[in-house]
């Protein structure tokens, strides 16, 4: 069974002993060492208006990224469409082409990573503008691949034909991904022939029916002639099993949390999580850890080796979920750097 190759999905998290440039200088460390160890790419999420995640604007976090790194393709996993102008977001990811040709991945989300009151303001406040950008989001996933076209569109307005591009001489352009949790990205990115990556790491289950529809549906573009997908995975790896699920436990109580409508807080240290650990949360700990990676080094390759192999893919993002412990310093995250360098 060959190995697949690994990437790197990260929501930029911000412990409760940290201010977000500490967070933000503990992902770029990150970045590097993924860099370093040969991962395919790094992709940062979009989420807003949320105490324990400082990745609310993955076009800035790229640029930091990728000028942070030398060879590692960094993107967007990923820009939430309905939040902006489709012309917006392919400046930006044309601008990022251009200073990193070859190294950029733009992928595409509907869902608004966010409450509703920051829906609202993200969209001028309008509530109608929030769901019409929604239901339009087909339309604007076409929109801004044309825009970022070299040759970009052309449009009429006050009765002449006008060029629109996203930048001026475009010698690139970058990958586009569509991502998904149900089977309408599934369907939307076959009928496009787009890659596509379902949030196995989020969602946990409904991957193989979304990738089966992905690949039987799918209809063969010219840069994309045949159907592309990988796996996303939480995981926390250490030297022993019960080390990584100590160093999991403060983000299994923050799924928890926001899955039970539970106030979002600051990513737990590990002492503080395993000091609230309310005893009828357990199976539930323990039915979240199971289907995550996390365990010691070697059991953890083999695990990631199989679900690549149960799901057809040469490739797995790993989403590390290793917390901190108390004195850690607050701009670094080494539980993190620990889970890339034992997977390598």
């Amino acid at each position: 069974m060959t190995s697949p190759a690994l990437s790197v999905l990260d929501l930029v998290p911000v412990r409760s002993d940290q201010r977000t440039s500490d967070a933000l200088t503990a992902s770029r460390s990150l970045a590097q060492v993924a860099d370093e160890l040969g991962y395919r790419r790094y992709w940062v999420a979009e989420h807003h208006n949320m105490p324990a995640v400082a990745a609310t604007n993955p076009p800035v976090l790229i640029a930091m990224l990728a000028g942070a790194t030398e060879r590692i393709r960094v993107g967007s996993g990923g820009v939430m469409l309905p939040n902006h102008p489709p012309l917006v977001v392919a400046e930006q990811f044309a601008l990022l082409e251009a200073a990193f040709p070859g190294r950029i991945d733009l992928g595409i989300g509907r869902a608004p990573g966010t409450d509703p009151l920051t829906r609202y303001v993200l969209r001028g406040g309008s509530a109608e503008s929030a769901d019409d950008a929604v239901a339009r989001f087909p339309e604007y996933v076409d929109d801004v691949r044309l825009l970022m076209a070299p040759d970009g569109v052309e449009m009429q307005v006050g009765g002449r034909r006008q060029p629109l591009r996203a930048t001026p001489n475009a010698a690139s352009v970058p990958d586009v991904w569509l991502l998904g949790s149900s089977d309408y990205s599934a369907r939307l990115a076959a009928s496009r022939g787009l890659p596509y990556v379902f949030a196995h790491h989020f969602a946990g289950q409904g991957t193989a029916e979304a990738i089966a529809l992905y690949r039987s549906t799918y209809q063969p573009s010219p840069e994309h002639p045949e159907p592309q997908t990988f796996l996303t995975v939480n995981a926390a790896v250490a030297d022993t099993r019960e080390e990584a699920e100590r160093l999991a436990l403060p983000q299994v109580q923050a799924m928890l949390a926001l899955r039970s409508g539970g106030p979002l807080l600051p990513q737990r240290l590990v002492e503080e999580a395993e000091a609230d650990r309310p005893a009828q949360q357990e199976p539930l700990v323990r039915r979240m850890l199971d289907k995550w990676v996390v365990d010691a080094a070697g059991p953890a390759r083999e695990r990631i080796d199989a679900l690549a192999q149960e799901f057809g893919v040469d490739e797995v993002m790993v989403h590390p979920v290793a917390a901190a412990l108390a004195g850690t310093p607050a701009h670094e995250s080494p539980a993190r750097e620990q889970t890339l360098r034992l997977l390598a």
